[in-house]
């Protein structure tokens, strides 16, 4: 995968989560974790309370969705229209959660955007992760968002590394996204658009949009259809 295909413009459809208009702002997708708190609290601030209920300081849950009593929220956050938020999720802060969203039982978050139609189902962590329209991961699969080094994380691309400045990042699905269960997204991936993740796969680095990823140096190119 090359820097250009690691883009934003590239890995997501901007008409299918309440960002869109943040995220234009920035060319990467990582790009945008810095200020996603601020974001969360100034849209927050800006919806229509006849749809979104305020549920606590900073938490904002549309009259839609259901949130099962046993689900821990701490804002900010918002939960979108038709979302469920599972028996025991942890919803750790810095959460944007979309339209007909699923966070499952004892999945965790933390500073994400799920794009519509995004499913965490079961026992999932994702943080400091962005979630692309549709995109699913298998049970038990999670995002490692920071080093064992502890060091910085860099993006690898085909063309080169881009330096992000952050220790901490997740993954990047891009729409349309399978993770199989049980896998390991390493910091910084970046999965492109239509992609399958074998499960139990460890991934690093780029994968390409509309390949199926069987292990590192294993992938192979969809046959369209």
């Amino acid at each position: 995968m090359k820097k250009e295909e690691m883009k934003i413009t590239e890995l997501y459809d901007l008409t299918h989560t309440l960002a869109s208009d943040y995220l234009k702002q920035f060319t990467y997708p990582w790009e945008a974790l810095a200020g996603l708190s601020d974001f969360i609290i100034e849209l927050g601030n800006s919806l229509d309370p006849a749809e979104y209920e305020k549920r606590g300081e900073n938490i904002w849950v549309h009259k839609t969705a259901k949130v099962f009593d046993s689900a821990y929220l701490h804002g900010p956050v918002i939960v979108g229209k038709d979302a469920e938020v599972r028996h025991c999720a942890f919803i750790r802060g810095s959460a944007l959660i979309g339209e007909g969203a699923v966070v499952g039982n004892s999945t965790e978050l933390k500073n994400v955007i799920l794009f519509d139609k995004v499913q965490v189902p079961h026992y999932n962590y994702v943080g400091d992760s962005i979630l692309g329209y549709k995109s699913h991961m298998g049970a038990g699969s999670i995002t490692s968002n920071v080093k064992s080094d502890k060091l910085l994380v860099e993006i690898h691309a085909e063309d080169g590394k881009v330096e992000t400045g952050r220790k901490k990042i997740g993954a990047m699905l891009g729409d349309n996204v399978e993770v199989g269960c049980g896998s390991i997204l390493n910091p910084g991936s970046i999965i492109g658009r239509g992609t399958n993740i074998y499960p139990l796969s460890s991934v690093r680095g780029g994968v390409d949009a509309n390949s199926i990823y069987k292990k590192q140096g294993e992938v192979a190119k969809k046959e369209d259809r």
